[in-house]
């Protein structure tokens, strides 16, 4: 039996939550086809399957934000429709989202109630009654929220709770749980597993959808795959193998095994970091990136992996050091500059900062490169940047029906392509690539894989920043590993291990003897630090 559920909340014969034949379309495209899944009383249902397999539109469905165009659903074997998400959840069924639906300018309690807040008279919202309920939810949830803390003050992992917390204040029946954790650490990914286990009764029940493959042993009673829109299997967790998971929801196998591929310590050096230090968080941290290498950064949340990254493009201003670019000392004061010298950098974010969804793929991949190569006097070479585009797209596999395609209707993995694209179109040599695969599905984390290793064959040297250990042992020849702003240790493929990276990244500075050493060593909380990631 899973450590979802104990044996005392055995689901009943009548299934929790019911779909049956359930179809939807889009223009041009069928997002799901006779769809089948059933949720148990008393279970964590995982349901898994590669970006585009159709997840995101069944959720929605569940939650009332679209229609289906055929099949029905029941709820205690009763049939169930809701025509928007507030009478799902009036009827028990409650959707947290990947991306956080809150309000960063209001409280954690005006969060909580939004829309049901108290009255005291006429339009005046009760702020003591609220407060009193939002303190008696998150006591009765056992979490540690101050009602009156304002959300957008908060770590990325109190954000979720809130958002959870809201789910349950409706009286949730099935909670339905959106890659709850793609932006927890290890602890706080414990914490929220704890929740769901506290959630989960002979009543109620979760679906949990999660791209990271080792939760679901965790977490989940069974899983349920789907792939290209229909339903594919529902196993056992407990006496299912991730493999099996897999090449079910890919339609292949694929080997988790791999290592880096090509490593090589005689390649010329062609970036050089010397003692760079920031106001708010790195303090001296060295290293060397050599030509057709794949350097791995891991470290604990808040180690300043995604802090180097930034310095290095002249995101954040450096306070001391010295960057060293094909052995010309080089000033690098922000990301044009970087460009400039052929250094592109993939945000961790790439919707918010590395794409312009609305635009083109077209538009997109050119963007870097409009005022030195596809402009001719004045004017936009048209011409230009779709053969370009063309390329990026043959070259780099990427799935659209044309180039013309808006970039956010393409899959996450996709949309990761094509920023790689902009920075080729741009002949960056230097690649930083900040969590490559967030919010990516198995399948498409081997095509970056893969992807990425062919660019390090080709030549280009590439920083892959992230969070997921297996990622870096598998890509990186050499592991440089940080803890508290400083890098703690450089670990070669062979000796680069969970347990040899987690001793490094455990390393705490030793304290300061000094009041002027203590406030140097603890500034001001960096407003790009790594909030919520491990």
């Amino acid at each position: 039996m899973s450590a979802a559920v104990s044996e005392q909340t055995a689901p009943s014969s009548t299934a929790l939550l019911t779909v049956d034949g359930v179809s939807k379309a889009f223009p041009g495209v069928q997002a799901l086809s006779d769809m089948h899944l059933e949720l148990r009383h008393g279970e964590v249902l995982a349901v898994v399957g590669e970006n585009g397999a159709g997840k995101s539109t069944l959720m929605k469905l569940l939650s009332g934000i679209n229609q289906a165009d055929s099949g029905h659903f029941l709820l205690d074997g009763v049939p169930f429709h809701a025509d928007n998400p507030k009478e799902a959840m009036e009827q028990g069924i409650s959707i947290i989202h990947q991306e956080f639906n809150l309000v960063p300018d209001l409280t954690v309690a005006q969060n909580l109630f939004l829309g049901r807040e108290p009255r005291s008279r006429g339009w005046f919202t009760a702020d003591r009654d609220l407060n009193r309920q939002a303190a008696d939810l998150i006591d009765r949830l056992g979490l540690v929220l101050d009602p009156r803390a304002v959300v957008g003050t908060l770590t990325v992992a109190k954000q979720q709770m809130v958002e959870i917390a809201r789910a349950l204040s409706y009286d949730a029946r099935v909670l339905i749980m959106d890659e709850p954790t793609a932006a927890l650490n290890d602890a706080e990914v414990e914490v929220l597993h704890d929740l769901i286990r506290g959630f989960v009764s002979p009543r109620t029940g979760v679906i949990y959808i999660s791209h990271r493959m080792d939760e679901l042993k965790r977490i989940s009673n069974r899983i349920t795959v789907i792939r290209d829109g229909a339903y594919i299997d529902t196993l056992d967790t407990e006496s299912t193998t991730m493999p099996q998971v897999i090449s079910r929801m890919v339609g292949r196998a694929i080997d988790t095994s791999a290592r880096p591929e090509n490593v090589r310590a005689d390649r010329p050096v062609v970036l050089s970091v010397e003692g760079l230090s920031t106001k708010h968080l790195l303090r001296d941290v060295s290293f060397e990136l050599r030509q057709g290498e794949i350097l791995g950064f891991a470290g604990l949340m808040g180690a300043g992996r995604t802090e180097v990254a930034r310095a290095l493009v002249g995101a954040d201003p450096i306070t001391a050091g010295r960057i060293t670019v094909d052995g010309k000392e080089v000033r690098i004061p922000n990301a044009a500059k970087a460009a400039e010298l052929g250094i592109g950098y993939l945000s961790e974010d790439r919707k918010h900062f590395g794409l312009l969804l609305d635009q083109t793929v077209s538009s997109n991949i050119a963007l870097s490169s409009l005022g030195d190569k596809f402009s001719r006097q004045g004017f936009v070479d048209d011409r230009a940047i779709r053969r370009e585009a063309e390329r990026a797209v043959t070259r780099l596999g990427i799935k659209t029906p044309s180039v013309e395609q808006e970039v956010k209707n393409l899959s996450g993995g996709n949309q990761q392509k094509v920023v790689v694209g902009r920075w080729l179109a741009k002949d960056c040599d230097v690649l930083i690539v900040d969590e490559p695969t967030r919010g990516i599905d198995v399948g498409a984390k081997d095509e970056i894989y893969r992807l990425l290793n062919d660019l390090a064959a080709q030549g280009k040297s590439i920083i892959v920043i992230s969070s997921e250990l297996p990622e870096v042992l598998r890509l990186a020849h050499r592991v440089v590993v940080m803890s508290e702003g400083r890098v703690t240790g450089e670990l070669g493929p062979d000796e680069a291990t969970q347990e040899s990276v987690m001793e490094l990244a455990t390393q705490r500075r030793s304290a300061p003897a000094t009041v002027a050493e203590a406030e140097a060593e603890h500034p001001e909380g960096s407003p790009h630090d790594e909030r919520g990631r491990a």
